[in-house]
């Protein structure tokens, strides 16, 4: 088996990048963060990936937090300059321009659930469990914690989950709105990649309209979102793809986009 803390799968216009570390759950160490931090990159960069789909190696974890041996060593400036890697890493994903599905197949803990909230959805198997528990170790949550949850799920859950420390089960965020949906262990990846096929086939150009559009319209007032909403409805009027997809709508045929 390859030492590579992450390893990659194309198929079907579908990028699997899995953190291939399930002896120590899959944590997440300055390495890691890199070599993640790279692989999105390259799915962003990659003609023939329309769809990532980020999961943890092994039954146990997604990603159990970060590396806290690593952790004990750094000093302050560190300490800042790994929260700054971890940051970059869940903004290239938050701002990727292809759909990103996180595959949660068991515990999405500290920098677990913080990479998870990266991504655009969030499928978790119900066995699954997500938390901030960094209080239990006299920290913060440091790669985006305390930003992305107050945005999910609220202020309240936001508190709850970072002042308690205490991980809940995947019904649990489902009600919160953290996870989109939770389905049996066994089926995960059958769901998973069935909505992922389904994104893959649709048309890339309005995808990352979408994408553009939530989350830029999420960080500023109504009055900007609603406007650069406007114009990307506009610009979609300039794609093959919208008379490709208009057109089969009216010829009652199922359209085939092409990403131009």
């Amino acid at each position: 088996m390859s030492d590579a803390p992450v390893s990659l799968r194309t198929a079907d216009a579908i990028r699997t990048i899995t953190v291939q570390r399930p002896e120590k759950l899959n944590a997440l160490n300055r390495q890691t963060l890199q070599a993640l931090d790279a692989a999105f990159a390259d799915a962003a960069a990659d003609d023939a990936v329309r769809v990532v789909v980020l999961t943890g190696a092994g039954g146990k974890a997604f990603v159990a937090g970060a590396d806290i041996a690593e952790m004990t060593t750094l000093s302050p400036v560190q300490g800042r300059d790994f929260s700054l890697l971890g940051q970059q890493l869940m903004r290239r994903i938050e701002r990727l321009p292809k759909p990103v599905i996180a595959m949660v197949n068991g515990f999405a803990l500290g920098g677990g659930m913080e990479l998870a909230m990266a991504c655009h959805l969030r499928i978790a198997a119900d066995s699954a469990k997500v938390g901030q528990p960094e209080i239990n170790l006299g920290l913060i949550p440091g790669f985006g914690g305390t930003q992305r949850l107050v945005r999910l799920a609220g202020r309240a859950a936001a508190l709850e989950l970072c002042l308690l420390g205490a991980p809940i089960d995947a019904a649990r965020a489902l009600q919160l709105g953290l996870v989109n949906r939770v389905v049996p262990a066994a089926e995960l990846e059958t769901e998973t990649l069935k909505m992922a096929a389904q994104l893959a086939n649709a048309a890339p150009l309005a995808l990352r309209g979408i994408l553009d559009t939530i989350n830029i319209g999420g960080e500023c007032a109504i009055s900007e979102g609603l406007e650069y909403e406007s114009a990307q409805f506009g610009l979609m009027f300039s794609t093959a793809d919208m008379r490709e997809g208009t057109g089969a709508f009216l010829e009652r045929r199922k359209p085939a986009f092409n990403n131009r």
